[in-house]
C-alpha cells in the first residue's frame, strides 16, 4: 500500500471526500481530559454529515447508556467502545520498576452484545484488580475476553507505537502478532492519526508497512477529546485543572497540537488523500457494530425464604402477622386492601422485592438502628403491616395507587430513611446476605463558580479577584454564567470592560457542566442475585476501596437493575442519641412509635416558632407559617409540610384564615367531605385522585394517573379524562356546566398537589423531634449540636436557641469535655448545661479528641501543657491541633495564658516527646519519674503571664468555634452602638410595623439570593443575621443598597442599619433603607453633641479653646453645654446654629484632650432619654435640672 501523499504538505490530487466514522472519541467522562458533552457531540456529527459516531473514554463506561439513548433518538447509530489502559506485564503488578511505562493504551469496540459485556467486564477488572495510576487490564484478561471486540494499534500511547518510535519495529511486529492471534485478522486494525505531530508523521508509514505486511486492515482516525477546533483553549485549561498546572508552565502536560477535534470527513480525507480503503474502513466497522442495549429486563435478586417457602406464601404471612401487631382486630377493610396490594405485588413478581427490604429493616430495628420509607412507599398497607413505614395509610387516607400503579410493570421504588451511624451497618449486611451489591456512582461536576475559581487559577488570576468574580455568581440551584451574566449586573460591566476577565467566563462557559470527579452517591445501592459486572461496569474508589456502579442511579435502573436508596438521615441519629441521653439521665424510655399525637405542649412548641433544630420545621419562613396557624393536630403539620414549597404557598393565607373561622363552601358534599381536612383547599394528589374518582367515578388508579398528569401539565391526558369526570359527575347530580368549572378548578390546585404520603411521614418524624425537644431539651440539644458540629453555621444557631431555652453552653475544656456536646450534671441530680464538645472546634479530629479522653481517663486531670503533651499521644495530636485547643479557651482550667501556652508549645511538645520515648524505653523522664503520675515528678517548667489582647483573643476563639466565647466584639464598642441606635432588637416585636430604625450591630451571617417577583425580579439581595446585645433579627439590603455598600455588607462587620421594621411574616424583619459604618455614624446620626462643663462655666479659656475647636469643626449637628450651677443646679444650653458642629472622632477627641470635658454626641433615641428638663430658673435639690431652649449665639453661649 502507498504512502504517497500520507504526510501532510506532500504534493496531492485533490483530496475526494469518503465516508468516514470517528471511532476514537472521548466524552466530558474521560475526566478532565475529554471536553465533548455528548449531546452536543451528537449533534456535531450529524451537522458534519456522518450517521455514526463511537464512544471511547478512558478506562471506563460511565457514559455508554447515556450516549447510547443521545444518539438513538438523534437517528445516529452509536458505537460502543473504550480505550482502556492495558499493563505492560500482570495488571497485578503495581510497580514500574523495570522503566517500563505502567500501561498503554488500547482501543477497543463492541461490534456485538457479547462484545458489549466482555467490555463491561474488562471496564470492571480495570478498577477491581489491575489499578495502578489508571485502571488496567492485561493480555490475560484481554485474550479471556476477546470475544465480540474490535480491537486497534491505537494513538502514540498504544504499546506497538511507543515500540517503533523507540526503534525497535521487530517487537512491534510481535506485539502486532499477539493480537492477530487474539482478535484476527477480522477484528484487529492498524489506526493511523495525524494531529501535526512528528513522532506521528515518522511512525504511520512504518505501521501501513506492519497492515500490508500482515495483511491487517487500516482505519484513520482522529483523537477527539473537544468538539471543534475554537475549544482548543478551554480544553487546554480543562488539563491544566487536571494537573494543578499553570498556563503559563513552561514544562507542564500539554497536548502537542490543536488538531484534536472532531473533524468533518473531508477534512479526515485532506489529511489522508491516499487512503480512501483507510477511510472506508471506518464505515465498515461502523456497520458490523450492532450492540442494541435491552432496557425491557428485569434483573431484580429473589428472596430465598427458610424451608423452601414460596416467596409469595413467605410475604403474606408477614404482612398479616404484622397487620394483627399494628391493628389488633383485622376488619374486612383490611383484609380487603392487604389482599388487594398483595394481588398486584404478587402479580408483577415483586414478592422477594418487599422481603428484601423487610429483611434489612428487620435486622436494622433488632440492633436499634431506626430506619424507616419515606416518599410513596408509605403509601402501602403493605409495607406499613412489614414495619417499613410509619403512617398508618387506612388512618390518613393514602392510596396504593399512589405507589405502585397495577397496569405498569415499573419497579416499585421506596426510599429508606435510616440513622446515619448505622447505614453502613445495614449495606454490610445486605452486601453478605445478597453477595452482589454495590453503592452508587455519581460525578461532580464544575458547577459555575467552581469553574471561575479553576480559570482564574490555572490563567494566573490572582486569588482576590477569583473570588470576588466567583462571589457574583448568585448560588442557585442549576445556576449557569450564562443565568449569572443575565442576573448580576456586576458582573456583566466585569465581562463587558476587562479582556482577562472576560476570557475566564468565557472558557468557564465552555467547561461548566463537564464531570470532573466520581464519588459516591449518598443513598444509592444496587442488588443483584448475580455477578454485577455481567450487568454493568464497576468502579473501585481508590481511598475507601468501596466498589460501586460506572453507571449513575437512573442508568442502574434503566438496565433493570434493583436500585434502592439507603438514606442515611441525621434527624434519626438525633433523636436515637436524644433518646439514650434521656434514658441515661433520667432512666426514661421513649418509645418514638406509640406518642400521643394530640399532646398539647408539642403543638404548642410549633405554634410558638420554637422549631430550631424541629425536621422539616426549622427554617424561619416555616415558623412564621407555624406561628400563623397554630397547629392542634397532626393534619395541620402535614399540610404545613405540604404547603410550604413554591407554588402552593400562595394558598397558605387561605388555609390560616378558614382554620380560624373562616367560612368555606364546595359545589358537592363529595367534595365537602374530601377536603374536609384542608379546608376546602386541594392541598394533596391524594385528594386530586379522590375527587376524580368518587365525583367523576374514574377508576382509582386512572384517578391517580390523571393527578400526576396535572402536576406535569400533561395536557393531552388531562384532556383525555375531561369528558368522562364531567359524565360522571353529571351522573352524581352535578349540572354539566358546574362539573366542566369544578374539572378546570381542580387544574390550578393540582399543578401543585403534593404527595400525601411524603408529607405524613415527614409530619411525624417532625411531631418526634419536636417531642423530645419540648420534654428533653436539654439532651435534644446536646444530640443535635453534636451532629451538627461540622456546620459553624449551624453550631452558632442552635448555640443560640440554647440560650433561648435558660441552656448555658459551657466553653470546650481538655478536662471534662468528649468528643460530642454533653449534658453535665452540676452538684445536684440533674443536668444543668451542655459542655462544647471538643470534636466541634476546627482543626480537632475525631482520633484526637479520642487520644485526648484516652489519657484523661488513664491518668487524670491535665495540670498543664506539659502534663498533656507528656500523657497524650502526639502522632494522634499534633501542634495544629493543640494550638485550636488552646484558641478555643480548652486549657482555661489549668490557670494558664493563652498566648503563653502558645509560646510554651514547642518546647512543650519536644519535652512530653522526650518523655513518651524515655517511657516506650523503659527509662526515667527528665522529670524524674517512669511514671507521669509519680508525685516526685520534677517541676515543670514555669509559664509566661503573657495574654493576647482581646481583640486578638476574640478573633482566635471565632477562628476555631465559629463564635466568641469570651465577650463579644459589640461589647467593645457598645457605647457608640447605643448612642447613635434608635431602638434595641428585642424590642421590635412591640413596636410597629412600617416603623423606622436605627440599629447598630453586627452583621453575624449572610446569603445572597435574587428577587423572584415584582419590579425588581431578577436583582440581588442580601439577607443578613443582625445582632446587637439584645438579640438578633434578620434584615434585608435590597440591590442599590447593597451595590453601594459591598464592602460594609460582610460577615463580622460592625454597621449601623437604617430601614424599616417589617411584619407581615410572625417573625418581624427590617428592610434597609442604608448602610452606614460605625464611623460615618457621628455626622450621619448624631442629633446633638453635649460638652459637659460641669461648675467650669466661668473658666474663660476653657471656653475659648472650646469656641475654637467648634469652629474648626463646624457642621449641622447642634451643641449643648451642660452646666452646673454654685448650687448644685444643672443646666443644659442650647447653642445657636453658628456653633452647630461635625462630631467626628476627631472633634471628640480634640475637645476632650483641650478642656478635659466630657463630650457626649448623641443620636435621637439617647438625646430624648439624657435629658429631663425642668423649669428654667426653678432651684431644687442637688441633681435638678434646668434647660434653657432658647437659641443663643456662640459668643453669648461661651461666656454665659
Amino acid at each position: 500500500m502507498s504512502t504517497d501523499g500520507l504526510i501532510a504538505g506532500a504534493a496531492s490530487s485533490q483530496p475526494i471526500a469518503a465516508p468516514f466514522a470517528h471511532l476514537h472519541v472521548h466524552t466530558h467522562y474521560s475526566l478532565l481530559d475529554g471536553a465533548n458533552r455528548i449531546n452536543e457531540l451528537i449533534d456535531q456529527t450529524k451537522r458534519l454529515g456522518m450517521s455514526s459516531v463511537a464512544i471511547t473514554d478512558h478506562g471506563n463506561m460511565f457514559g455508554v447508556v447515556e450516549f447510547y439513548k443521545t444518539a438513538v433518538a438523534a437517528g445516529v447509530k452509536p458505537i460502543l467502545g473504550m480505550e482502556s489502559y492495558i499493563a505492560p506485564g500482570s495488571r497485578f503488578e503495581k510497580s514500574s520498576a523495570d522503566g517500563r511505562d505502567p500501561n498503554y493504551h488500547l482501543l477497543l469496540l463492541a461490534m456485538n452484545n457479547t462484545g458489549y459485556r466482555n467490555l463491561l467486564r474488562l471496564a470492571s477488572l480495570g478498577y477491581t484488580e489491575g489499578f495502578y495510576y489508571k485502571p488496567r487490564i492485561d493480555r490475560e484478561t484481554l485474550e479471556a475476553h476477546s470475544e465480540g471486540l474490535i480491537c486497534t494499534s491505537t494513538c502514540l500511547g498504544a504499546e506497538i507505537p511507543q515500540t517503533l518510535i523507540a526503534r525497535d519495529r521487530a517487537a512491534a511486529e510481535q506485539i502486532a502478532d499477539w493480537y492477530l492471534r487474539v482478535f484476527g485478522p477480522e477484528r484487529f486494525f492498524i489506526e493511523l492519526q495525524d494531529h501535526g505531530i512528528d513522532d506521528q508523521r515518522m511512525i504511520n508509514p512504518e505501521l501501513i508497512d506492519i497492515a500490508n505486511r500482515k495483511g491487517v486492515g487500516l482505519i484513520v482516525t482522529n483523537d477527539v477529546h473537544y468538539l471543534r477546533h475554537e475549544d482548543v483553549e478551554a480544553h487546554d485549561v480543562l488539563c491544566c485543572i487536571a494537573t494543578r498546572a499553570l498556563q503559563a508552565d513552561t514544562n507542564r502536560f500539554k497536548f502537542p497540537s490543536d488538531q484534536f477535534f472532531l473533524k468533518s470527513p473531508t477534512d479526515m480525507a485532506t489529511l489522508f488523500p491516499n487512503l480512501p480503503e483507510a477511510m472506508s474502513n471506518t464505515l465498515a466497522i461502523a456497520e458490523r457494530c450492532n450492540v442494541e442495549l435491552d432496557f425491557k429486563t428485569r434483573h431484580t435478586p429473589v428472596y430465598r425464604p427458610p424451608d423452601a417457602e414460596p416467596a409469595e406464601d413467605c410475604l403474606r404471612r408477614h404482612v398479616y402477622e404484622g397487620a394483627a401487631e399494628r391493628y389488633g382486630e383485622i376488619s374486612d377493610e383490611l383484609r380487603e386492601r392487604i389482599d388487594y396490594e398483595l394481588n398486584v405485588i404478587q402479580s408483577k413478581g415483586f414478592s422477594s422485592y418487599f422481603l428484601i427490604c423487610w429483611d434489612f429493616v428487620h435486622y436494622a430495628r433488632g440492633r436499634g438502628i431506626p430506619c424507616g420509607a419515606r416518599g410513596s412507599g408509605c403509601s402501602s398497607v403493605v409495607a406499613y403491616c412489614l414495619y417499613l413505614s410509619q403512617p398508618d395509610p387506612l388512618r390518613y387516607g393514602l392510596y396504593f395507587e399512589r405507589f405502585m400503579d397495577p397496569d405498569r410493570d415499573d419497579m416499585p421504588d421506596i426510599d429508606i430513611d435510616i440513622c446515619q451511624d448505622g447505614r453502613d451497618e445495614v449495606i454490610r449486611y445486605v452486601r453478605e446476605k445478597y453477595g452482589h451489591v454495590a453503592q452508587i456512582i455519581t460525578f461532580g461536576t464544575l458547577k459555575a463558580r467552581a469553574a471561575i475559581r479553576d480559570v482564574c487559577r490555572v490563567m494566573g488570576v490572582p486569588l482576590s479577584e477569583a473570588d470576588r468574580v466567583a462571589k457574583l455568581v448568585p448560588e442557585e440551584l442549576k445556576m449557569t454564567l450564562d443565568k449569572a451574566l443575565a442576573q448580576e449586573p456586576e458582573l456583566r460591566k466585569l465581562y463587558d470592560s476587562d479582556a482577562t476577565l472576560r476570557k475566564v467566563i468565557d472558557i468557564g462557559r465552555r467547561i461548566e457542566g463537564l464531570a470532573r470527579h466520581p464519588s459516591v452517591h449518598a443513598a444509592g445501592v444496587v442488588i443483584a442475585d448475580e455477578p454485577l459486572d455481567r450487568l454493568l461496569p464497576l468502579y473501585k474508589d481508590t481511598k475507601t476501596d468501596a466498589v460501586m456502579t460506572q453507571f449513575e442511579g437512573p442508568t442502574v435502573e434503566a438496565v433493570g437493575l434493583l436500585k434502592m436508596d439507603f438514606l442515611g438521615l441525621r434527624t434519626l441519629s438525633v433523636l436515637t442519641l436524644a433518646c439514650r441521653l434521656v434514658e441515661q439521665n433520667h432512666g426514661v424510655t421513649i418509645d418514638l412509635g406509640n406518642l400521643n399525637l394530640k399532646d398539647a405542649r408539642v403543638y404548642e412548641l410549633f405554634a410558638q416558632g420554637h422549631t430550631r433544630g424541629v425536621f422539616q420545621f426549622e427554617s424561619g419562613g416555616m415558623r412564621d407559617v407555624l406561628m400563623k396557624m397554630r397547629p392542634n393536630r397532626i393534619e395541620d403539620l402535614i399540610a404545613a409540610n405540604a404547603l410550604y414549597r413554591p407554588g402552593p404557598m400562595k394558598y397558605i393565607e387561605q388555609y390560616v384564615s378558614r382554620k380560624h373561622g373562616e367560612r368555606w363552601s364546595s359545589p358537592h358534599p363529595i367534595m365537602d367531605e374530601v377536603l374536609a381536612e384542608t379546608y376546602g383547599i386541594i392541598v394533596y394528589q391524594e385528594q386530586v385522585a379522590r375527587l376524580v374518582n368518587q365525583l367523576g367515578q374514574i377508576e382509582r388508579k386512572r384517578a391517580f394517573r390523571l393527578a400526576k398528569a396535572i402536576s406535569k401539565k400533561k395536557t393531552s391526558m388531562i384532556e383525555a379524562e375531561r369528558e368522562p369526570f364531567v359524565a360522571g359527575a353529571v351522573a352524581h347530580g352535578v349540572s354539566r356546566q358546574a362539573a366542566e368549572k369544578i374539572f378546570n378548578d381542580i387544574l390550578p390546585f393540582g399543578e401543585y398537589a403534593f404527595n400525601k404520603a411524603h408529607s405524613t411521614g415527614y409530619a411525624l418524624v417532625a411531631f418526634q423531634t419536636a417531642y423530645v425537644k419540648t420534654y428533653h431539651p436539654l439532651e435534644f440539644m446536646a444530640a443535635l449540636l453534636t451532629y451538627e458540629m461540622g456546620d459553624t453555621d449551624k453550631v452558632v444557631e442552635y448555640i443560640d436557641e440554647c440560650r433561648r431555652l435558660g441552656i448555658d453552653v459551657k466553653p470546650p475544656d481538655i478536662n471534662s469535655s468528649h468528643a460530642d456536646f454533653t449534658p453535665l450534671k452540676a452538684s445536684g441530680e440533674s443536668a444543668e448545661c451542655l459542655r462544647f464538645g471538643l470534636a466541634a472546634i476546627k482543626g480537632v479530629g475525631v482520633k484526637a479528641v479520642q487520644a485526648v479522653v484516652t489519657a484523661r481517663e488513664k491518668g487524670g486531670r491535665f495540670e498543664s501543657v506539659f502534663d498533656f503533651c507528656e500523657r497524650v499521644d502526639l502522632t494522634c495530636v499534633n501542634r495544629g491541633v493543640i494550638e485550636a485547643l488552646i484558641k478555643a479557651g480548652s486549657f482555661d482550667t489549668t490557670g494558664a495564658m493563652r498566648k503563653a501556652l502558645v509560646d510554651s508549645l514547642e518546647r512543650a511538645m519536644q519535652v512530653g516527646a522526650e518523655a513518651q520515648r524515655d517511657r516506650a524505653s523503659g527509662q526515667m523522664t527528665m522529670f524524674g519519674s517512669f511514671s507521669p503520675d509519680s508525685s516526685s515528678a520534677a517541676p515543670r517548667p514555669a509559664l509566661s503571664t503573657a495574654e493576647w489582647s482581646e481583640a486578638e483573643m476574640l478573633a482566635h476563639e471565632k477562628s476555631v468555634l465559629g463564635f466568641y466565647v469570651t465577650s463579644h466584639p459589640l461589647a467593645q464598642r457598645a457605647g457608640d452602638l447605643r448612642s447613635f441606635s434608635t431602638a434595641d432588637i428585642a424590642h421590635i416585636p412591640g413596636m410597629p410595623d412600617g416603623a423606622e430604625v436605627v440599629l447598630g450591630g453586627m452583621i453575624s451571617r449572610l446569603r445572597f439570593t435574587v428577587t423572584r417577583n415584582g419590579r425588581n425580579a431578577g436583582s440581588k439581595l442580601a439577607v443578613l443575621a443582625f445582632e446587637d446585645l439584645s438579640g438578633s433579627i434578620e434584615a434585608v439590603v435590597y440591590g442599590e443598597e447593597l451595590e453601594r455598600h459591598r464592602d460594609l455588607v460582610a460577615p463580622d462587620k460592625l454597621v449601623f442599619l437604617r430601614g424599616r421594621i417589617d411584619k407581615r411574616r410572625e417573625t418581624p424583619n427590617v428592610k434597609v433603607t442604608e448602610v452606614l459604618s460605625l464611623d460615618e455614624a457621628p455626622h450621619r446620626l448624631a442629633e446633638s453633641v453635649i460638652v459637659r462643663l460641669g461648675d467650669r462655666a466661668e473658666d474663660r479659656s476653657l471656653l475659648g479653646q472650646l469656641r475654637d475647636a467648634c469652629r474648626k469643626h463646624r457642621g449641622p449637628v447642634p451643641l449643648y453645654l451642660e452646666l452646673r450651677s454654685s448650687t448644685a443646679m444643672t443646666a443644659m444650653v442650647r447653642c445657636g446654629p453658628e456653633m452647630s458642629v461635625l462630631p467626628t472622632p476627631a472633634f471628640v477627641s480634640s475637645v476632650e484632650s483641650l478642656t478635659g470635658c466630657v463630650v457626649d454626641v448623641m443620636g435621637r433615641r439617647h438625646r430624648e432619654t439624657a435629658r429631663t428638663p425642668v423649669s428654667a430658673g426653678r432651684g431644687g435639690a442637688d441633681g435638678d435640672r434646668a434647660e434653657v431652649l432658647g437659641p443663643i449665639d456662640d459668643e453669648a453661649a461661651l461666656e454665659a
